[in-house]
């Protein structure tokens, strides 16, 4: 008998303990990120802050949550989420046609340009003209990538093609001319020349950064999972009609206040 009621009392209690468990993670959001794509996500320290961090921690906010926060490579936050590991990514995500097949998007909140990145005295790649048969430095996954691969962009053979898990990498083969340039988004790349005093972005005749084309960023979620989808999307939607997207980008960039 006293067995018996140890076993019940074993059995009440690992049910009890589990409960307790599963409540505590549901009152967390995990949130998977690259933290090499400043100003969207960068470290401060041991921390990883950047604009899509604040955005990420607005949503947790509105949904009574802990925000946890997972930083990974930027092709494993991808396939994180597909698998149901974190809650959402938010890492300058690009939405494109294979990637809807596999994750939700949530409305786009901030627009972004590509650019290249050279050597400052760089004679062999002057424009975007120039890119064609070139040794292109890339962020694995990015749709920086997805464009250089198409042939129908750039011409260049698929070996040519460098593929990266942090930018910082491809700055230092760029600055050790083991790669031509390095195709990325325009905000990282202003961050990516400020470190590195030998690189600077390519410039057209009045100035202005050439840009090599154009894209937008959302946040993904696991397919079909439309009530995170949904909150999400009413927190971007709010965050855009208060101007705190523009606050976030200006907090986060050196060109903006700080």
């Amino acid at each position: 008998m006293k067995k018996i009621v140890c076993l019940m009392l074993a059995a009440v209690t690992a049910v009890s303990l589990a409960g307790c468990g599963k409540s505590s993670d549901d009152n967390k959001l995990i949130v998977g990120t690259e933290a090499g794509f400043a100003p969207y996500e960068y470290m401060e320290g041991d921390k990883v802050v950047g604009i899509d961090m604040d955005i990420a921690q607005a949503i947790a906010d509105a949904m009574d949550k802990e925000l946890v926060i997972k930083n990974m490579e930027f092709q494993g936050a991808l396939a994180a989420v597909q698998s149901g590991k974190v809650d959402f990514v938010a890492a300058g995500v690009s939405v494109d046609e294979d990637r809807k097949k596999k994750m939700d998007f949530s409305h786009e909140y901030v627009s972004s340009t590509e650019v290249v990145v050279v050597n400052k005295d760089a004679s062999n790649v002057t424009g975007i003209k120039d890119l064609n048969d070139k040794i292109i430095g890339v962020q694995e996954g990015n749709i920086a990538d997805f464009y250089i691969s198409n042939p129908d962009n750039v011409t260049t053979d698929s070996k040519n093609i460098k593929r990266y898990s942090k930018f910082v990498q491809a700055a230092e083969d760029l600055k050790n001319n083991k790669i031509d340039c390095i195709v990325m988004d325009q905000y990282p790349a202003q961050e990516l020349v400020a470190a590195n005093d030998s690189l600077v972005i390519l410039k057209k005749s009045d100035g202005t950064d050439d840009v090599l084309f154009e894209d937008k960023y959302a946040i993904a979620v696991k397919k079909g999972n439309t009530e995170l989808l949904n909150k999400i999307n009413e927190v971007i939607d709010q965050l855009i009609k208060d101007g705190k997207i523009e606050e976030f980008t200006a907090k986060h960039t050196k060109t903006g206040s700080k």
